[in-house]
């Protein structure tokens, strides 16, 4: 599977790599990594605290076809973290693998035919720390799969609208306990669901200030057959300031609600599971280190 993404987002480089001189300029290819890395030292401190380090690992890829009436954009958002305080294991901050590919012939003007495919999951297992021995999620456990066709709206190369009426999503649990739980929506021992239903897409990449630049994606899914009401939203934020060609700050969030991960309630507070729902997540990354924009 990891081998089959890869060559999937190897594609449109490779073809770029055989196409004649005079016809490159139809491919524009570039991104960003990025490492960022803080600790903290102490001894005998009396203000307290802990002793930590950590380390934050991006990369954002893109790879882009345009001509006539053809377009193909390619994006690939990698992210790993861990953290470590004193004498507590390592522990996992950040895991994300995002790949998007989206086809589109123009229609007319501004508006484009587009189909549209999308991979989610994540590189490692997670767990509920302190616990380490059961993991709650690790690669394509979940893995979200979606295939959708409709109409996109690209008025400048800093906007797009992507509107789906008819969309396939297919959420995979590999891991046969979490299978077995029913977790991640899936029926308890089937480690497959799918899911027909409608969706949109917004996508903003602008330059706010010298130096200073904004990639947001804001992505929503109703299911047709179950619950449409309860849609599954996605907002990534990404903001990176450019302090020189070597260093930078990036601020990362990441919003997300399904109404099929039902997470755990502590009504008071005494340990003790009293309930499950979904409930709104929110990540949020911020880290000054090492940048390599291309």
């Amino acid at each position: 599977m990891k081998k089959f993404l890869i060559l999937v987002f190897m594609l449109p480089l490779l073809g770029t790599a055989q196409t004649p001189a005079d016809t490159v300029k139809v491919w524009t290819r570039g991104g960003m990594v990025s490492a960022n890395f803080s600790q903290v030292s102490l001894s005998n401190w009396v203000a307290g605290g802990k002793s930590s380090a950590s380390g934050t690992f991006l990369v954002n890829l893109f790879s882009n076809y345009k001509k006539d009436k053809v377009s193909w954009e390619n994006t690939l958002d990698l992210g790993y973290g861990l953290l470590k305080e004193e004498d507590s294991k390592t522990v996992k901050s950040d895991d994300k693998i995002d790949l998007s590919s989206k086809f589109g012939y123009q229609a007319k003007g501004n508006m484009f035919y587009s189909a549209l495919f999308n991979f989610k999951s994540q590189f490692t297992k997670g767990y509920k720390y302190p616990d380490t021995d059961t993991p709650i999620s690790r690669f394509l456990a979940p893995g979200y799969f979606t295939l959708a066709l409709g109409l996109d709206y690209k008025p400048s190369d800093h906007f797009s609208l992507f509107v789906s009426p008819l969309t396939g999503k297919l959420t995979l649990v590999t891991d046969d306990l979490l299978s077995a739980a029913g977790d991640f929506g899936v029926d308890p021992g089937s480690k497959t669901k799918w899911e027909l239903g409608a969706y949109f897409k917004a996508a903003v990449k602008y330059e706010i200030m010298k130096n200073v630049s904004l990639d947001s994606k804001f992505d929503v899914f109703s299911n047709y057959i179950d619950q449409p009401q309860n849609m599954d939203v996605s907002w990534d934020v990404k903001i990176n300031m450019k302090i020189n060609d070597y260093l930078s700050a990036n601020l990362n969030t990441n919003l997300i609600y399904d109404n099929d991960i039902k997470i755990e309630f502590d009504d008071n507070g005494d340990g003790v599971v009293d309930r499950k729902g979904p409930r709104v997540q929110f990540k949020e990354l911020f880290g000054i280190g090492l940048n390599l924009k291309f």
